[in-house]
């Protein structure tokens, strides 16, 4: 079995073998809380288990709902905000063509996002999409009264129903919700929607492996045995190997807070492929929902390379020293392009002849380690050895694991985002909302 490989031998200035042996003992004993289920948030840690949990008979029922759904729409709307969406919507990215809304093959239909925004030109615009298009929706949330996607689906639903009659949008509509209570399951039972539960102990942004991101994954084509394979393989890992040579979510834990200690308190996370840009904005809801509290944490930021060393790439090199680097390396394309040769060679590059761009594209990505290692930044490198189904279903598992174990190294609860609430507070008040007007 292939594994993704956490390369750490550009940190030996910052983060040494001392300062990880030290870090070891915290490490693993974060580890044991997490998989005892002794520590706080213990009531959200039904992720732990779920690349196992899954069943064949719900992998099969989705099956089912994506060739049902399928033959009735040729879009595909995913209603919903933060881990609702944006574990689907990376893995998706990742996947799929980055010109997939114009080379649609008419298997599955284009998955397209809602309830992430309340920009109005936003919905007018997928409104159009929709009212061209046939469509079909899944609306994601254990509440159902989240403003964002509870606006969205309102929209939607009318819509949906003014153009297929309410019967038929009810056969159109798939809820994602909790078992027993809420305004959404309510709303699902009472018109007859087909839903699935997304367990009571599993968190939003840990929650990709439940239906919430399952579905929409498989609805867009994808392999959803494959990347649930992946992620139980790395579980295996994760909870059988005890040192951290042999243990990269151990390692990545324990890189982060020493780095962290030493007054590293960035994290840039960055891609030399764009189709990772949406696992980057994932990242970055897992890291910054679970650390960032009690006046703790790492900022998590993401960059994309080679694009963002013309803009960003100044300030990493020479800006001030507050950020440490993650690398995401592809090791294999999933496709292969020439550079044509020119006899006249005006813009100087013959000399990338018979190079792939693959090949060009690594020495530019370790040229950018060299030159920031140079610089004083400390980089962590995670290669991938390709981008499919397998390896983004490690990927996703190795930063779960990680993330729960350097979120108790930091000593905070990784698994409640009280902050969350603050904004709502007032946007309710100045709204109107009953009861939060004199807050």
């Amino acid at each position: 079995m292939k594994t993704i490989n956490l390369d750490i031998q550009h940190l030996s200035h910052f983060c040494g073998d001392t300062d990880l042996s030290a870090m070891s003992a915290e490490v693993l004993k974060a580890r044991k809380v997490l998989m005892e289920g002794s520590g706080r948030g213990n009531d959200f840690l039904g992720w732990v288990t779920l690349p196992e949990d899954v069943t064949p008979q719900l992998v099969d029922d989705i099956k089912g709902e994506v060739a049902r759904l399928s033959s009735k729409a040729k879009v595909f709307v995913v209603v919903g905000i933060g881990g609702s969406y944006l574990g689907a919507r990376a893995v998706i990215e990742a996947l799929q063509s980055e010109f997939a809304a114009v080379q649609r093959d008419g298997k599955f239909p284009l998955v397209v996002y809602a309830g992430h925004t309340l920009s109005e030109d936003y919905y007018c615009q997928l409104m159009e999409l929709l009212e061209r298009e046939d469509y079909a929706v899944a609306v994601i949330s254990k509440s159902g009264t989240t403003t964002e996607p509870a606006v969205a689906f309102r929209i939607i639903k009318a819509h949906l129903e003014k153009k297929y009659g309410k019967a038929e949008a009810a056969q159109r509509i798939v809820a994602i919700t909790d078992a027993h209570k809420g305004a959404l399951h309510d709303i699902a039972v009472q018109e007859g929607y087909h839903t699935y539960v997304i367990p009571d102990n599993v968190g939003g942004r840990f929650s990709v492996l439940t239906p919430v991101g399952l579905l929409p994954i498989a609805m867009a084509g994808y392999d959803i045995n494959l990347l649930l394979q992946g992620a139980r393989d790395m579980r295996r890992l994760c909870v059988e190997k005890d040192t951290l040579a042999d243990n990269p979510a151990l390692l990545y834990a324990a890189v982060r807070n020493v780095l962290y200690r030493k007054g590293r308190k960035v994290e840039i996370l960055e891609n030399f492929v764009p189709q990772l840009k949406y696992l980057s904005e994932w990242w970055k809801q897992l890291y910054g929902e679970s650390e960032g509290k009690e006046g703790k944490g790492i900022l998590p930021h993401s960059l994309s390379f080679t694009t963002d060393l013309h803009s960003m790439g100044q300030y990493v090199q020479e800006g001030e020293r507050l950020m440490f680097e993650t690398v995401l390396s592809v090791a294999q394309p999933r496709h292969s392009i020439a550079i044509p040769d020119d006899e006249q060679n005006l813009d100087g590059i013959n000399y990338l002849l018979g190079k792939s761009l693959t090949e060009i594209n690594h020495n530019a990505e370790l040229g950018t380690i060299l030159a920031h290692c140079d610089g004083g930044v400390p980089v962590l490198r995670i290669e991938v050895p390709e981008v499919d189904e397998y390896y983004l279903g490690q990927l996703i598992y190795f930063f779960e694991f990680a993330c729960g174990v350097s979120g108790y190294v930091l000593g905070v609860n990784p698994f409640d985002q009280p902050g969350v609430e603050a904004y709502k507070k007032n946007m309710f008040r100045l709204l109107g909302k009953p009861g939060y007007a004199d807050k």
